[in-house]
């Protein structure tokens, strides 16, 4: 399975992740977005994405530990996965390049843009690394 994560850059960025090696993915507070850390397996990939300031997916990470409670509340309902970096995109791929793809009409992170954690497709997963190369 495949995952968007997504984080503002002056937040949590890319470059901070790499220099961290890893990190857990805490402070959701969506319903759907928790379901989606839930149903996160070890070594699920994911797309690293930039919101609000760049709005693009700049590298791929990888599930190293599933979902647990987060370590950032006593309230058992959220709960926070660990994740690793494993490589920055060539290019990164913009909002608005996957907006313009029919392919990618479907995608989560367009459907329901407020969504912090969302799956997506092994079609949608090929084609964004392929926009990533330039093709």
């Amino acid at each position: 399975m495949h995952w968007i994560i997504k984080s503002e850059p002056h937040k949590y960025s890319w470059d901070q992740f790499v220099v961290d090696k890893q990190t857990f993915w805490d402070g959701v507070r969506n319903y759907q977005a928790r379901n989606n850390l839930k149903a996160m397996k070890k070594g699920d990939e994911l797309f690293f994405y930039h919101s609000n300031e760049g709005m693009e997916i700049v590298g791929i990470a990888k599930v190293i530990k599933t979902s647990y409670q987060d370590p950032t509340t006593d309230d058992e309902r959220w709960v926070a996965v660990d994740v690793k970096p494993v490589k920055k995109l060539k290019q990164p791929v913009t909002l608005a390049q996957m907006k313009a793809e029919k392919a990618l009409k479907d995608l989560a992170l367009i459907r329901q843009g407020r969504l912090s954690v969302s799956p997506v497709t092994d079609d949608e997963w090929e084609r964004i690394i392929e926009l990533s190369e330039g093709k």
